[in-house]
């Protein structure tokens, strides 16, 4: 299973509007995908995470591409 180590670049973290933005990438997906092991396709799932500006998480999924397609997102500023 494929996996990435990447780092929150949200100022906020992953919270409301990241995690919105990350699950409904991760929901038009033909892979599923985790972030610290939650459903990534999951907004509240998300949020639950707590992760915050700077923390590390692991996205981890059935194939790289879609790995690494949500890996970009977590690393982006997506409150900006």
């Amino acid at each position: 299973m494929p996996s990435k180590s990447v780092v929150v670049g949200s100022a906020v973290g992953l919270h409301a509007r990241p995690a919105a933005i990350i699950a409904e990438a991760a929901g038009e997906l033909s892979s599923e995908v985790t972030i610290n092991g939650v459903d990534a396709s999951s907004s509240l799932m998300i949020m639950t995470l707590g992760a915050g500006n700077s923390d590390t998480v692991e996205v981890a999924g059935d194939d790289r591409a879609a790995v690494d397609k949500i890996a970009a997102l977590v690393e982006q500023d997506l409150d900006a």
